[in-house]
C-alpha cells in the first residue's frame, strides 16, 4: 500500500499526566498554544510544516511588555506544553478537527490554576460549546482585544466574553513575532498576510460561518516587503485567503516585492488570469507557485456552492497563462458536492494529468458548523454524526446525493494513491527539460517520505533539509525572470523559446 498507518506520532496528541505536578502560576506570564491533531495518512505529513500560522504569533506581539509569553505548538513533535514556567494564562486557538484537544488542554490548565481563554474559528462557530471549557472567549479577530484580556486577568476581573474586531486599520497591527518560532521546525517561517477577506463568500467554505465580519482590507505594501525583508528568508507563503481578490491591490504588491529578489507562493481564484499582464507581474515580482480552488470540474457545482469563478470548461487555458508565466499550480479540488458520482475521481485525475498540474489537493465536501452548508445539509438529515474530529476533509460525514460514503471515501483515497504515483509525477513534469530535476526531488520529499517526515520534524530538521531547494529554486527563477523581463510581453513565440515553466518550487499546501 502506498499509504502506511500513521505512526502514532502524527495520529496521537502527547499525553497530559493527570498526576504532574505544577509549580504556582506565574504572575504576567502567558503561554500560546496551538493544539495537537491528526495527520491525514493519504497526504504529506509534512504539510502542516511547511510554515506556521499567524495567529498566536500575533496574539504574542500585542502581549504588554510587562509580561512574558510563550508559544507552544503541539505538532512540532517537542511533547506536551511544558510545566515550568507555569503560566497564569493560557490563549489555545481552536479550530473544528483539534476541538477535543484543545478543551482537554483548557481543563488540564484549569485544573492547576491557571486561566484559560480559547479563540478561533470552532469559538466563532459553537461558542456554548466552547464556552464550558474556558475562563473566556474572544470572538473575531483577537489582537486588538489582547491586551484588554491579559489587563482584566492581572486585575482579576477576566469578562467571559470579548468581541474582537477585524474592522479596524489593517496596518495597525503589529508585527507578528517571528522570533519565538523555532526555524529549523518549517520550511520558511516567513508566512505573510498583504489582505483579509475574500470576494467569494462560498456555502462550503468558514469564511461563511454566521456572524463572521470579515471586510476586505489590504496592507501597505511597502510595509509587507519590509516585514518580508526583516525575516532573512529567502521564499515566503502569503496566507491571505484571496491574494488576487482585488487586481490594482496585487499589482501594487508585486511592484513593492520584486526588489527583493525572492521567491513566494500564495492562495487565490483562478480569475486572476483575467489579466495576463498582472500574472507576468506576479512572476517579475517572484511568485513561484499557487494554490487555486478549482473545487470541481461541474458547472453546476459551482453554481449550488455560490462561488464566482471562471467556467470550468475555460480551467485549461488560464492554468496555461500560469504556467506560462514560471507559476507552477496547486490544483484544489472538493469531492462529494451533490453532481458527483462516482466517475468524479478518473475524470479529475485525468484533467490534472493532462494540465500538467505540479501538484493537486483533496478534499471530501464537508460542512463547517455555522456555514450555509451545514444547515442545507441538517435540515435534510444527511449529517452523519457531529464527531468535529472527523469534519476535517479527510472523512465522510454525510450522505451524498449520488454515490454512497464508501465510494466517496475510497475514491478520495484513489485519488491521493494515482496523483502520489511514481507515474503521475512523471506525467506531470515541467516541460522545461532543466526544471525536471528539482520538480522530481520536491515531488518526492513533499510527497513520497512520510516514513521520514516524523524524524524531520521531531529533531527540527524540515527547514534545513529543503533549504538546498529553495536555494536552487530561487536562482532559477531569478534567471527565468531576466528572460521574461527581456521579452516584454508573454507571447506563442516566447512560449516557443523560453522555458514555460520555472523551476519546481515548494508546495503551496
Amino acid at each position: 500500500m502506498p499509504f502506511l498507518p500513521l505512526p502514532p506520532a502524527m495520529r496521537l496528541a502527547p499525553p497530559l499526566d493527570p498526576r504532574a505536578p505544577a509549580p504556582p502560576p506565574t504572575p504576567r506570564h502567558a503561554l500560546l498554544l496551538n493544539p495537537f491533531y491528526p495527520k491525514d495518512p493519504h497526504g504529506s505529513f509534512g504539510k502542516h510544516v511547511l510554515t506556521p500560522a499567524l495567529a498566536l504569533t500575533g496574539l504574542a506581539a500585542a502581549t504588554p511588555s510587562a509580561w512574558t509569553v510563550a508559544l507552544w505548538d503541539e505538532n512540532l513533535l517537542q511533547g506536551p506544553p511544558p510545566l515550568d514556567p507555569f503560566p497564569a494564562l493560557v490563549g489555545i486557538t481552536v479550530h473544528l478537527t483539534f476541538a477535543h484537544r484543545a478543551y482537554e488542554l483548557a481543563r488540564w490548565y484549569r485544573a492547576r490554576g491557571a486561566l484559560v481563554v480559547l479563540g478561533g474559528p470552532h469559538v466563532q462557530s459553537c461558542p456554548a460549546e466552547a464556552r464550558e471549557h474556558a475562563d473566556a472567549l474572544v470572538f473575531s479577530g483577537g489582537v486588538r482585544v489582547w491586551p484588554r484580556v491579559l489587563a482584566d486577568a492581572e486585575r482579576g476581573a477576566l469578562s467571559a466574553e470579548y468581541q474582537g474586531s477585524y474592522r479596524g486599520p489593517f496596518d495597525e497591527e503589529p508585527v507578528p513575532r517571528r522570533e519565538l518560532l523555532p526555524r529549523g521546525s518549517f520550511l520558511t517561517t516567513a508566512s505573510l498576510v498583504a489582505t483579509r477577506g475574500c470576494s467569494n463568500r462560498c456555502r462550503f467554505c468558514h469564511l461563511a460561518t454566521d456572524g463572521l465580519d470579515l471586510p476586505f482590507q489590504a496592507r501597505d505594501p511597502a510595509r509587507v516587503a519590509a516585514e518580508w525583508a526583516a525575516t532573512g528568508e529567502p521564499y515566503a507563503v502569503f496566507l491571505d485567503n484571496n491574494l488576487g481578490a482585488q487586481p490594482e491591490v496585487l499589482r501594487a504588491l508585486c511592484r513593492a516585492l520584486a526588489p527583493l529578489q525572492g521567491i513566494w507562493s500564495a492562495a487565490l481564484s483562478l480569475d486572476v488570469t483575467d489579466d495576463p499582464s498582472l500574472v507576468r507581474e506576479m512572476a517579475l515580482a517572484g511568485c513561484t507557485g499557487v494554490f487555486v480552488g478549482l473545487e470541481t470540474l461541474e458547472t453546476e457545482n459551482l453554481r449550488a456552492a455560490g462561488k464566482r469563478s471562471p467556467p470550468p470548461s475555460d480551467y485549461a487555458r488560464r492554468v496555461r497563462i500560469l504556467h506560462d508565466a514560471g507559476i507552477q499550480v496547486n490544483g484544489s479540488f472538493v469531492l462529494g458536492f451533490d453532481a458527483d458520482g462516482p466517475d468524479v475521481f478518473e475524470r479529475t485525475a485525468e484533467w490534472i494529468e493532462q494540465q500538467r498540474l505540479e501538484c493537486a489537493t483533496f478534499h471530501i465536501l464537508t460542512p463547517y458548523p455555522g456555514t450555509p452548508l451545514y444547515r442545507r445539509l441538517e435540515q435534510e438529515g444527511r449529517l452523519l454524526h457531529r464527531n468535529w474530529e472527523l469534519y476535517d476533509t479527510a472523512h465522510v460525514v454525510f450522505r451524498p446525493a449520488r454515490m454512497t460514503e464508501t465510494q466517496l471515501a475510497e475514491g478520495y483515497a484513489w485519488l491521493y494513491q494515482r496523483l502520489f504515483s511514481p507515474a503521475s509525477i512523471w506525467a506531470r513534469r515541467p516541460e522545461d527539460p532543466g526544471a525536471v530535476l528539482p520538480y522530481l526531488a520536491m515531488s518526492v520529499l513533499y510527497k513520497k517520505t512520510n516514513r521520514l517526515w516524523p524524524f524531520l520534524i521531531r529533531h527540527r530538521l524540515v527547514g534545513p533539509s529543503w533549504r538546498p531547494l529553495i536555494a536552487l529554486s530561487r536562482r532559477r527563477h531569478l534567471a527565468f525572470r531576466r528572460r521574461l523581463a527581456l521579452a516584454g510581453t508573454m507571447t506563442r513565440s516566447f512560449r516557443e523559446t523560453a522555458p514555460c515553466r520555472a523551476p519546481a518550487s515548494p508546495p503551496l499546501s
